[in-house]
């Protein structure tokens, strides 16, 4: 059994909460910088504290006002925009607590988190979100709320201006014993895990576990959690990892900018430009395969110029993490390359951009190397909503590549024989809401959280995560096969939006595969194919089987003959959040792919076990 701990030096008021991490600034007078919006295309205003401060104060008395008592759940249901935040530390000043609700959710999702949550209020994006909880209301039997929209006419009853005049005539010394009523083992927000295997849980996250764990933070990655950084937030706010960056972001006078719209992002980087990141792996995949594409597209020299500045930056990346000298031959072609190449995706991704806290799913090693190479070292972090987002994160100063790093200081970790990863320490959540069958579940006897992932700890003690406890394939074989690794693998080819590894209890391992519909024209026309044809038409054509099957074949170069993928099938339509199939935060729903796709996978098994390829 292996076991790591990092010790948090730090002192934290119990009576305290996390909206003294914006009390401090408006008390010392510094006024410093924390958002900027988007007043047009391209063109960012700043927010200073106390700009944020009146704005949180003044709808945090409107929810006074309306009744709002401490301990009660209001519930915000928006994409992430400057609104969120103010909207989530009014609820907080107010003694509320915070219920993300993620803006894609479905009229039944809702429900349950506003019924599971005992939220009777509710502050929605648009008319869009408000049809939704009205229908969850009408449809779903969950409880009558009171709905403010953010994008309201002002004189509009139900507008976050007029919540604002609500609370006009609510003291400041009301305002107070309401902000300062809940301590740091008190809850802060009720944050519903994916439900990638059943229906979502509520966690209870503490604001304790929020300021704690923000204070490890900026003890254990200074260099990015500091006044002097920014970044732009595109993940969901909803989600807990964009939520507690967010926390920290206040807490360490990070300047935060918001991109709501992924189609804007590219334009958004440019114009904003970040000193870091918070991404998922899936980001880097498609700004590496976007740039692939594009060189390619512009001829066979600049195609061929790219990838040798790939192979050049992978190779110069594992000499410098090597700690060795770089051979000079290898550091001339880097330098040509650095200016051919790598400067221009640095100048793409707004050209200031250092870092990138990654997290959700690991990264391709290969890619870590590449942007590595670009100048960018992406930090891999490893949590769940359990833990408030991140247990473990790699550092700076001891950068790495292929771990998720050491535990967080304040942190704890523990692998159990049979691989479990365990976790304790100032992020991990007490109960989840109304629900002691599952605290039993995921708690050992000594206080030890059961992650359900499995993975291990290196020499230097960096956790490596090596697959899913509960996604472990097991074949007729009785061979154990954990399928993440090889599915990263293949989603990492610009042609592919999904793969799923299925086995258990099967004579061999085949993948269900689906197609990028963003990216698909241009892999089309790479074929000699038609570049109109829709998904569906494409997973006919055995030109894109064979472009398949090369990619199988090179993803079982990297696993064992028994973890080989021996039959795949290309899916006429994409997993999609719509279809049930993935999760608002983009994992996998393995059981219910397995479910819908059974007749497919008896299709694969009844046919027989292929021949191998490659």
């Amino acid at each position: 059994m292996q076991e790591t701990a990092m010790e948090l030096d730090l002192s934290f008021d119990p009576d305290g909460n996390v909206t003294d991490l914006l009390e401090r600034k408006i008390r010392d007078g510094r006024d410093p910088v924390l958002f900027e919006i988007q007043a047009s295309p391209g063109q960012w205003r700043h927010v200073t504290a106390a700009q944020f401060h009146a704005e949180v104060t003044a709808l945090a008395k409107g929810l006074i006002a309306d009744g709002l008592r401490v301990g009660e759940a209001v519930a915000i249901m928006s994409r992430t925009r400057y609104e969120w935040a103010v909207m989530d530390f009014a609820i907080m000043y107010a003694g509320g607590v915070v219920v993300p609700v993620y803006e894609t959710s479905s009229p039944s999702q809702v429900a349950w988190n506003l019924t599971d949550s005992g939220a009777r209020r509710i502050v929605v994006e648009s008319e869009r979100h408000a049809g939704v909880v009205r229908r969850a209301v009408e449809e779903q039997d969950a409880a009558e709320q009171s709905v403010w929209r953010i994008e309201a006419e002002d004189d509009a009853g139900d507008s976050l201006a007029a919540l604002k005049r609500a609370g006009e005539g609510v003291a400041d010394e009301q305002l107070e014993r309401a902000r300062t009523a809940a301590g740091l083992e008190d809850v802060a927000t009720i944050i519903y895990t994916s439900g990638t295997t059943g229906r979502p849980k509520g966690c209870e996250l503490s604001h304790g576990n929020f300021v704690r764990l923000s204070g490890s933070a900026r003890v254990a990655i200074p260099e990015v959690a500091n006044s002097d950084n920014s970044t732009l937030l595109f993940l969901p706010l909803a989600h807990v990892f964009a939520r507690y960056i967010h926390v920290l972001c206040i807490d360490a006078e990070v300047t935060v900018g918001h991109s709501p719209d992924i189609t804007h992002l590219v334009e958004d980087i440019a114009s904003f430009s970040p000193d870091f990141l918070l991404v998922v792996p899936r980001l880097f995949e498609k700004i590496y395969n976007g740039a692939r594409s594009k060189a390619h597209e512009a001829g066979a020299l600049k195609g061929r110029i790219f990838d040798l500045a790939e192979q050049t930056g992978v190779e110069w990346s594992k000499a410098v993490m090597s700690g060795g000298r770089v051979p000079p031959l290898l550091a001339a072609r880097y330098r040509l390359f650095d200016r051919l190449v790598f400067s221009k995706l640095r100048a793409a991704m707004g050209g200031r951009a250092k870092y990138a806290v990654s997290g959700g799913s690991p990264l391709s090693p290969r890619l870590g190397h590449f942007f590595h190479s670009v100048g960018i070292k992406i930090l891999e972090g490893y949590g769940l909503t359990e833990t408030t987002a991140p247990a473990t994160v790699g550092t700076v100063k001891d950068f790495q590549i292929g771990t998720v790093g050491p535990p967080l200081p304040g942190m704890a970790l523990k692998i159990e024989d049979d691989g479990e990863v365990l976790v304790r320490g100032v992020g991990v959540f007490h109960h989840y809401h109304r629900n002691a069958g599952a605290d039993a579940e995921s708690f050992t006897e000594d206080g030890w959280f059961r992650t359900g992932d499995l993975g291990e700890l290196t020499d230097g003690g960096m956790l490596r995560i090596t697959g899913r406890k509960k996604e472990m394939i097991v074949t007729a074989g009785g061979k154990n096969v954990s399928p993440s690794t090889y599915e990263d693998v293949i989603r990492s080819s610009p042609l592919v939006s999904q793969c799923v590894v299925v086995g258990d209890n099967r004579p061999f391992i085949a993948a269900l595969i689906t197609l990028d519909e963003e990216t698909l024209p241009k892999q089309l026309s790479g074929l000699g194919l038609d570049p109109g044809l829709d998904a569906a038409a494409a997973a006919e054509r055995p030109e894109v089987r064979e472009a398949v099957q090369r990619l199988v074949d090179r993803a079982n170069d990297t696993v064992s003959k028994a973890e080989s993928v021996r039959a795949f099938r290309i899916i006429p339509r994409d997993f999609t959040e719509e279809s049930g199939h993935l999760t608002p935060s983009m994992k996998i729903r393995r059981p219910r792919i397995v479910k819908d796709y059974a007749d497919v996978i008896e299709e694969i098994y009844a046919a027989g076990k292929p021949a191998a390829h490659g």
